[in-house]
C-alpha cells in the first residue's frame, strides 16, 4: 500500500472533504485511517498574555537602560530544584 498524507475536515454531517484532491492514475478502493486531535487542556498555571507582555516590558527597559548582568553570573545564588 502507497499513504498519503491529506488534511480535511469533518462536517455537521460527519462527512469528511479534504483540502486538496487526491491524485492517482486510477480508481481504487482505499483504506482510511482518520486521526482526530484531541481538545487541548488548558494548564491553570500558565501565565497570562498580559503578565508576559508586562514582563517583556520591564527587561527590554532594563536592557536598554543597561541594567543587565553578565551571563556567567545569572546562575548565581540559585538554587538546584
Amino acid at each position: 500500500m502507497k499513504a498519503i498524507k491529506m488534511m480535511g475536515n469533518i462536517d455537521e454531517d460527519r462527512q469528511l472533504t479534504l483540502d486538496n484532491p487526491i491524485t492517482t492514475d486510477k480508481n481504487s478502493q482505499v483504506e482510511v485511517i482518520v486521526l482526530i486531535r484531541e481538545e487541548v487542556e488548558i494548564d491553570e498555571d500558565d501565565t497570562p498574555l498580559e503578565v508576559i507582555k508586562e514582563n517583556f516590558r520591564q527587561a527590554w527597559s532594563e536592557a536598554m537602560s543597561g541594567k543587565t548582568i553578565p551571563a556567567a553570573e545569572i546562575w548565581d545564588g540559585i538554587k538546584d530544584v
